[in-house]
Order: C-alpha cells, then sequence, then structure tokens
C-alpha cells in the first residue's frame, strides 16, 4: 500500500505541476495578496491600521492558502470523475483509500511549500516578539487544511459536472471567509449569525490559527482543535458516503 501510493502521490504532484495555473492558485495567489495587502500597511502606525493589516494578515495569507488547496481538490476530482480517470483508478488494485489519500498528500504537501514561501517573502515579521512559532503554526495550518479538505470531498461529489466545480467551491469555501472572524468579530455578529459562524469550521480554524501564531499554545487552543477534529471525522464520514467513482 505504501509503494503504491507513494507512486500515485508523485504521479499526481507532476500532473499538477504541469497545469500552471493551478500552481499559481494555490501557492501563487496567497502570497500575492499578502504582499499587496502588507504593501498597503506599510509606512503607517501599527495600532493606525486595522486589525487584519495590523496583526491578522498573516492568518488570512494562511487560510487563503487552506481555502486554495481546497478549491483545487475540487475541481481535480471533479475533472478526474467525468473523464473516467477515477472509475480506471477505482478498477486497478490499488484500495480507493490510497487513490483519494494520495490527493490529500499532494495539497497538504503544497500548503506546506505555501507557507514556506510566505515565510521567505517576510510573514515572519509578523510573529510575537519578531518570530513566530512557525513549526507549530505550520502544523495548525496542516491540521486544519486536512479538515476542509473533508469539505472539499463533499463538494466535489454534489456538483453536477466539472465545469462548475470550482465556481461552486471558491462560492462554498470563500464565503465561509466572511463567518471566520477575520473581518469582523463574531461577537459583533447577530446571535443567529454567530451560531452559523461557530457549526463552520473556519471560524475554529481562525481562532487556532491566530492563537497559535501568537504563541499561546496548544492547550489554550485545544477545544478549537478538539472541535476541528470532531468535524473532519464527521466530514469525511459524510464524503465516504456520498463520494461517486463516476
Amino acid at each position: 500500500m505504501l509503494r503504491g501510493l507513494w507512486k500515485l502521490t508523485w504521479l499526481e504532484t507532476k500532473i499538477f505541476l504541469r497545469e500552471p495555473l493551478g500552481v499559481i492558485g494555490t501557492v501563487g495567489f496567497p502570497i500575492l495578496l499578502f504582499l499587496l495587502m502588507r504593501r498597503m500597511g506599510r509606512g503607517a502606525p501599527r495600532t493606525a491600521l486595522p486589525a487584519l493589516l495590523s496583526g491578522d494578515l498573516p492568518i488570512l495569507a494562511a487560510v487563503m492558502v487552506a481555502l486554495s488547496a481546497v478549491v483545487s481538490l475540487v475541481a481535480i476530482i471533479a475533472i478526474y470523475r467525468e473523464g473516467g480517470i477515477l472509475k480506471r483508478l477505482r478498477a486497478t488494485p490499488l484500495q480507493p483509500v490510497t487513490i483519494l489519500l494520495a490527493h490529500v498528500l499532494v495539497k497538504l504537501g503544497f500548503t506546506a511549500l505555501s507557507l514556506l514561501a510566505l515565510v521567505l517573502v517576510g510573514a515572519r515579521s509578523f510573529g510575537p516578539s519578531g518570530g513566530a512559532p512557525l513549526v507549530s503554526f505550520g502544523i495548525a495550518l496542516l491540521f486544519t487544511t486536512l479538515c476542509l479538505l473533508s469539505v472539499g470531498f463533499i463538494i466535489a461529489s454534489v456538483v453536477p459536472t466539472a465545469r462548475f466545480a470550482q465556481p461552486v467551491a471558491s462560492l462554498v469555501v470563500y464565503a465561509m471567509l466572511g463567518f471566520s472572524g477575520l473581518f469582523v468579530a463574531l461577537d459583533r455578529l447577530p446571535a443567529s449569525l454567530q451560531v452559523v459562524a461557530h457549526a463552520l469550521p473556519m471560524s475554529h480554524a481562525v481562532s487556532l490559527l491566530r492563537g497559535i501564531w501568537r504563541g499561546e499554545g496548544w492547550i489554550a487552543h485545544a477545544p478549537e482543535a478538539a472541535v476541528l477534529a470532531v468535524m473532519f471525522v464527521a466530514f469525511t464520514a459524510l464524503a465516504s458516503y456520498v463520494f461517486r467513482w463516476e
């Protein structure tokens, strides 16, 4: 199983790299967004900047990395299904979990690569005391991405055709940003919308990433991590039920 997983993961990586737009969307776009927004806040007093530009910009960039990976996953799975590739892979000796896990590993790998690129372009300067706990933050980002990828498999299963996969995925996952707490504090939302926000993974993901970035540690944010873990299990179970190979 491990040998087949490694070969399929490597093959999917090479296929993904052959599509420049996919790489730009997954790796390049979050970095460009980070650089653009950082430039907007350069030169202004830190206390005069909106929270998003002064302290939460790395969190937004990290979330965009995760969401880009989800949108890319949905598009690829939908294209593979419509083209009959999933059906042919299903007929091989490879286990279904191996086939799907290869796609997950590719997205996690590019998420890690994107985080490294963000660090290289200056994300470190936003960390507490001049340096964020990047290893811990990277683990939190991968953990968050894994949870969101389980949502991606659900979306990929319900979209009717590959043509609608990316627009529908973008609409769903980026709409969750509005309930993440990055743009508007959750306690400022109406009570009904707060319930919606807490029912979505993005608000817990942002709270976890924000806390880890500020050096608060995993124990302080164990509730968010636990909620994301439960959501991952629930979304994975639902995805396994609704996932279509053809």
